[in-house]
């Protein structure tokens, strides 16, 4: 289907009216920013290249702008929404709108975070306008329990969005920056105008892809690695030798393990990769 001949998805003007009529008003301790640009959601969706039968998963997909045009590729689409207004909305809005696509819709009713199970088909993409105020941990954890994920690609605050992505010994790479490494690499896929959003956020947003990898060989299990990382960068002014000592049960140890880790006990955490960090863990593990 050309440009052309794509029907319109919804704009302002009809995402103020749904919203009225709905009685909805976005709320900040959902983190809800609607969008209200075609061209955005459309842009969001080709970068996530979702094609036909593809089953993807949307965190919050609010009055249904996102899912229209992930609906609009021929995707089977799972939308995971808090507010229960408007998750029994959006089957209507879709119904309205993408009549023939209805039936490749399903809604949860949940908060993102408990999901620990999905109805078949399995979700390979997760694709979505992620609220800012839980936005990493909806990442991860999707990750960490739906293995068939292969690629993301969320809008979040560009600030996330760039540590999310950022390299070893940037300014920004941290906590979020290595376990997003433990499971994908990561790459920031451009910028998005607060302008786009209703109501208008005080931030700008960014779009982060990611593609799952296997995580790094290591003798250490995932909840160690995440623990030795969560500790490296609690103080990051400290050295690891320091920083990691209540784990290791104190100084001398956490220099004895990150020496047979191969990391000098005076780095500080930023400096760190992924797989060095599970090769600290690993160290640990065998005192």
């Amino acid at each position: 289907m050309t440009a052309a001949q794509q029907p319109p998805l919804l704009g302002p003007a009809q995402i103020r009216e749904l919203a009225q009529r709905l009685g909805v008003r976005p709320t900040k301790s959902w983190g809800q920013n609607f969008v209200v640009d075609a061209n955005t959601v459309r842009r969001i969706v080709r970068r996530a290249g979702v094609d036909a039968g593809d089953a993807v998963i949307e965190v919050g997909p609010g009055l249904g702008s996102l899912t229209l045009a992930l609906l609009e590729t021929g995707a089977e689409v799972t939308a995971v929404e808090i507010d229960p207004t408007l998750a029994e909305a959006l089957p209507q809005t879709v119904a309205q709108h993408a009549p023939d696509a209805a039936d490749r819709l399903r809604v949860i009713r949940r908060d993102a975070l408990d999901l620990r199970d999905l109805p078949d088909p399995q979700p390979v993409a997760l694709v979505a306008n992620l609220p800012y105020n839980v936005s990493v941990p909806v990442v991860l954890t999707l990750l960490e329990r739906f293995p068939t994920l292969r690629r993301v690609l969320v809008m979040v605050q560009l600030e996330v969005a760039e540590r999310l992505a950022a390299p070893p010994g940037s300014k920004v790479y941290g906590v979020p920056s290595v376990k997003a490494a433990w499971f994908a690499d990561a790459q920031l896929a451009g910028t998005v105008s607060r302008s786009v959003f209703w109501p208008v956020p005080n931030v700008d947003s960014g779009l982060v892809a990611m593609t799952r990898r296997e995580p790094p060989t290591t003798t250490a299990t995932r909840q160690q690695v995440f623990a030795v990382i969560d500790a490296a960068f609690a103080q990051r002014r400290k050295t690891l030798r320091a920083a990691l000592a209540g784990l290791a049960g104190g100084a001398p140890e956490a220099e004895a393990a990150l020496r047979r880790a191969g990391i000098d006990p005076a780095a500080r955490g930023e400096t760190l990769g992924v797989a060095q960090f599970a090769a600290v863990a690993a160290a640990l593990a065998q005192h």
